[in-house]
């Protein structure tokens, strides 16, 4: 895919980049190669949401976190559909309701104006997508989450974290259980910049040490890291949902935060059934 040129304006590039191919198209065989089942067993992904950005827009997603404090004079747009993808800008001058940190976030899966999928435990789902991360995005040395895992509810903990940290000073991005904080994986952020790397998530919702996870990133085809964990907590209370978009501190001190923002295409979520 053609990347987008890096904006001077944080609205971006005046062309669009194109649409990438569907992650995991061919998933007769995806059940075994995913590694959270035995080859024995008869169980099979199947594809439960498939939203695009051109017809479903932020209709795709059960809520939208966009400028919850206000912080923002009118015209400034945070999260939108351009094209295939879906954005979600950050300014500098952004603030969450809690004003030591910025937060633009969607969550959930929404099948349709009235449903969303629900993970429960016992439960096995699977979200594959594509992300543009460019320059301006930088990890921090405090939390920069672009993707979460969490309950329902003001103020929970994060279950599962895909965040962008600097270690010893270098940009990486890693995958963490927040609710341990264990390190599922981690790699260098700096030759994922500027281009489409495709996403595999896969999680068992399970409580205590009855869940799994496992992490993909692959970046022109070829695998970045593949990681997995099973025998860990994943659950809370309720359900689980995902969470996309950009979730930062203020408390870096490496210099790293500027106007930025991420695209996201091709979101798929599959249930193991």
């Amino acid at each position: 895919m053609a990347a987008p040129h890096e904006p001077y304006d944080i609205h971006g590039p005046n062309g669009k980049p194109s649409r990438r191919k569907v992650i995991g198209a061919a998933l007769g065989s995806a059940a075994v190669a995913a590694g959270l089942q035995s080859p024995a067993s008869a169980a099979s992904w199947q594809l439960k949401w498939s939203p695009t950005a051109s017809g479903n827009g932020l209709g795709a997603f059960e809520t939208i976190e966009d400028d919850r404090a206000d912080s923002h004079p009118a015209g400034h747009p945070h999260i939108y559909p351009e094209g295939d993808n879906w954005r979600f800008n950050m300014h500098t001058v952004d603030r969450d309701t809690m004003t030591d940190r910025q937060r633009q976030e969607v969550t959930g899966l929404r099948t349709s104006s009235s449903n969303y999928l629900k993970w429960l435990p016992g439960q096995t789902w699977r979200v594959t997508y594509s992300m543009y991360i460019p320059s301006s995005l930088k990890a921090t040395t405090s939390f920069t989450h672009i993707m979460q895992m969490k309950q329902p509810g003001t103020g929970s903990s994060p279950i599962v974290v895909q965040s962008l940290r600097r270690v010893n000073g270098a940009q990486t991005i890693e995958l963490k259980l927040a609710l341990t904080d264990t390190l599922i994986g981690r790699t260098s952020l700096d030759p994922l910049h500027d281009k489409w790397t495709d996403v595999d998530f896969q999680i068992k919702v399970g409580d205590g040490t009855s869940g799994s996870v496992r992490w993909i990133l692959k970046s022109g085809g070829t695998t970045v890291i593949d990681k997995s964990k099973s025998g860990v907590d994943t659950f809370l209370d309720d359900r689980v949902r995902p969470k996309w978009g950009i979730y930062r501190s203020l408390g870096d001190t490496s210099g790293s935060l500027q106007n930025c923002y991420l695209l996201l295409t091709n979101l798929r979520g599959y249930q193991l059934v």
